[in-house]
């Protein structure tokens, strides 16, 4: 769910790109995979809920991106990893526990921005929430998901990706007075099917207790 881009075009989302969220190859982890056996793509990520999310997934569809249909409307937390069963148990440990120190915090999303000419992206942008996604996407990138990124991190949805150039200027454009506003509950751990579709497989909620 978290990967912006078709299968075969492995960048990871972020500035300059990159994939949920990519300019050129990433480190072989962040792509998505061919996968063998016993090695899942997963993902994690900040769900934008409804009625934003599906409003900004209809977008994306309306400018004809093929992949408005396999990404849920998100912000990504960690990339596009591969990653062995056997380890699934101890990464949700670990995402259960983040999830358990931490408290819900507003998002407020306002107006549209591009990382091009670097990368073909347009997103719609964080007016608020962003020291709150910067602070658990750290916390994600540790321990069993520790892995360097391409690119700085730099919370974001993404409404376009890959388009022609007047295709994303009308993005751009369309989005520029979007405006909604939201409680970050938790985050999500997605996986990349067979299919090329991103499905949430556990939420893990806020709570706010212990430290």
């Amino acid at each position: 769910m978290v990967a912006d881009r078709p299968s075969g075009d492995a960048a990871a989302e972020g500035p300059g790109e990159a994939p949920s969220a990519r300019a050129d190859r990433p480190p072989a982890a962040a792509r998505v995979p061919a996968t063998a056996p016993g090695v899942r793509a997963i993902g994690v990520a900040i769900p934008i809920p409804d009625p934003h999310g599906a409003l900004l997934q209809a977008k994306r569809a309306s400018f004809g991106d093929p992949l408005a249909t396999a990404i849920p409307t998100h912000i990504t937390l960690l990339p596009p990893t591969e990653v062995h069963e056997s380890a699934l148990g101890v990464i949700e440990d670990h995402l259960r526990e983040i999830a358990r120190t931490e408290e819900p915090f507003q998002i407020k999303l306002r107006g549209s921005g591009t990382f091009r000419p670097v990368s073909p992206v347009v997103f719609v942008a964080l007016a608020e929430g962003i020291g709150g996604c910067e602070r658990v996407q750290a916390r994600v990138l540790s321990g069993p998901l520790a892995r360097p990124l391409p690119f700085p991190y730099h919370p974001h949805v993404t409404i376009a990706h890959h388009l022609p150039d007047d295709v994303m200027d009308k993005a751009f454009k369309e989005l520029a007075s979007y405006s909604a506003d939201f409680d970050a509950w938790g985050f999500s751990l997605y996986e990349h099917g067979m299919d090329g579709v991103w499905r949430p497989q556990r939420d893990f909620v806020f709570t706010g207790r212990g430290t």
